[in-house]
């Protein structure tokens, strides 16, 4: 493997691994020593710390070294973004996974838009978009960090719900007998108009700005 390359799996798994330490066996102790707020400006520093250093050996590492999976893989990668996008905007409304006192009275309801998809939405959202890059296939570098994002999301979702359960107890117990950590792909098109509608507007920016910011034409654009 390229140097660079091993300096970006280093980087990669420090980011999923510190988030990982961070929200489960550490986290007791930490808040124990220095608070909830101590703790998550902690949390905050650490993640952003190893983000950067992720970002800036992803920046580092060589480019379009894989030889690509062609068309087929383009056509694939621009379906996937747009309903990750869609769960992922959905998440931000009433998700009970936040962070939040009122969490409780979230779940005491039926779920909908994005979570009559998914309990975690965002957690898939975040997948979906790994998986679109990886089948890209495009270079060593973008495979490291689709696969960290990939499995921190889809791993991150699963030791959420175990700690939520500890937590909430038979609140949450009553949230995911209502819910599906898979996603149940026939309800996401009953998401929402306007959730779609929102999600489509962002999938055409996200992807028309992946040219400046990729040097890549992406989604729809790349066939404009």
């Amino acid at each position: 493997m390229d140097p660079a390359n091993t300096l970006l799996l280093a980087a990669a798994i420090a980011f999923v691994g510190t988030h990982f330490a961070l929200s489960h066996p550490l986290r007791a102790p930490l808040v124990g020593a220095v608070g909830e707020t101590g703790f998550m400006g902690v949390y905050s520093l650490v993640s952003l710390a190893t983000f950067v250093w992720m970002v800036m050996e992803f920046r580092a590492a060589p480019e379009g070294d894989l030889p690509g999976s062609g068309e087929i893989g383009w056509i694939v990668a621009t379906v996937l973004t747009l309903p990750a996008l869609v769960l992922f905007l959905g998440s931000l409304v009433k998700n009970p996974a936040m962070p939040n006192p009122k969490a409780p009275t979230t779940i005491d309801r039926a779920p909908t838009g994005a979570f009559a998809v998914t309990r975690h939405p965002m957690m898939w959202g975040f997948a979906l978009w790994g998986i679109a890059h990886i089948v890209l296939w495009w270079d060593v570098r973008t495979l490291i960090v689709a696969v960290a994002i990939t499995f921190l999301a889809l791993v991150g979702a699963h030791m959420q719900d175990r700690k939520k359960e500890a937590l909430l107890g038979d609140a949450w117990a009553g949230w995911e007998a209502r819910t599906s950590y898979w996603p149940q792909w026939g309800n996401l098109l009953s998401a929402g108009w306007g959730l779609w509608l929102a999600g489509l507007v962002l999938w055409l920016a996200v992807t028309f700005a992946h040219m400046p910011g990729a040097g890549i034409a992406a989604g729809i654009w790349r066939w404009f």
